[in-house]
């Protein structure tokens, strides 16, 4: 075959290399606040943020899920250990542990990372946390989360379900040690599996403070105080938990002025079955930017 009639065979051209979507940026931090070192983690970026915090003797790992799926749809996520949680310091004096001190805890947050405003959620104790921090800064809370809060229907059965943990720390502490020795050896690696083992790792002079503040100190904003709060809420309550009664979180949705109610088919849904719920916060916390 002569040179003129061959028929040249070109190369296909190379193939565009996949995009394959990043997984949002995580960064720890820290601050000091009163003397105290507090331990944070950002997820994702960008000027739309939404600060979580956790429930009492949790840790920030508990929201970690969430801020994932917050992160992905846009949002930078702040998770904060307040004091005597997590990695954050634990000091032994009672009175350094209150609703009031977490939420000013909460603020310094802000202004450590120059957030001039945000979306404030928790769960729980965090939830409460949220409520003191529309009270004290109502101009830096662009909404609140409240998830699970702990109002005037809980009171007997907290005492009833911490008061014990409070009695061991003090006068059992062996007890408190030998359950933290326990989880030590526990394998981490599964996100529940770390959280429950975050929570059982106590020491026991911290833990009997903080417990001791929280539970003979402000628990909340009283009620006539909470009628006052114009910021807008997204309040999430279950049934069939009397430490976090439906008739807490449906009262409270009541009594706030711009608030909506979603009601979680258990305890643990936004844990174990996140979407509806995690759904409903995202769209919660983006229609707090839309003004």
């Amino acid at each position: 075959m002569s040179p003129a009639s061959a028929t040249a065979i070109e190369s296909e051209p190379p193939s565009a290399p996949v995009r394959r979507a990043s997984r949002p940026i995580e960064l720890t931090g820290s601050f000091d606040h009163e003397g105290h070192r507090l331990w944070y983690t950002e997820f994702g970026s960008g000027d739309q943020v939404v600060v979580l915090t956790h429930g009492i003797m949790l840790t920030r790992r508990m929201h970690a899920p969430l801020a994932r799926r917050l992160a992905g749809a846009g949002f930078r996520v702040i998770t904060l250990d307040l004091l005597g949680h997590g990695d954050s310091d634990r000091p032994t004096e009672s009175w350094l542990y209150s609703m009031p001190s977490f939420a000013e805890q909460t603020l310094a947050l802000l202004d450590h990372l120059d957030v001039e405003s945000a979306v404030i959620g928790g769960t729980s104790l965090g939830a409460n946390v949220s409520l003191e921090v529309a009270v004290q800064a109502p101009a830096r809370v662009r909404g609140l989360i409240v998830e699970m809060p702990v109002l005037d229907n809980a009171i007997v059965a907290g005492l009833v379900t911490f008061a014990p943990l409070l009695m061991a720390a003090r006068f059992l502490p062996f007890t408190v040690q030998a359950v933290a020795l326990a989880a030590s050896v526990v394998p981490h690696g599964n996100q529940w599996v770390d959280v429950v083992t975050d929570t059982l790792s106590q020491r026991p002079a911290p833990m009997a403070a903080l417990l001791h503040g929280v539970l003979f100190g402000r628990i909340a904003p009283p009620k006539s105080v909470r009628r006052k709060i114009t910021t807008r809420a997204l309040v999430i309550g279950h049934q069939n938990d009397p430490i976090h009664p439906f008739g807490d979180a449906d009262t409270l949705a009541i009594d706030m002025p711009d608030a909506e109610f979603v009601q979680a088919r258990s305890p643990v849904e936004l844990r174990l079955d996140p979407t509806r719920l995690s759904d409903a916060i995202r769209d919660f916390a983006a229609s707090c930017y839309e003004d």
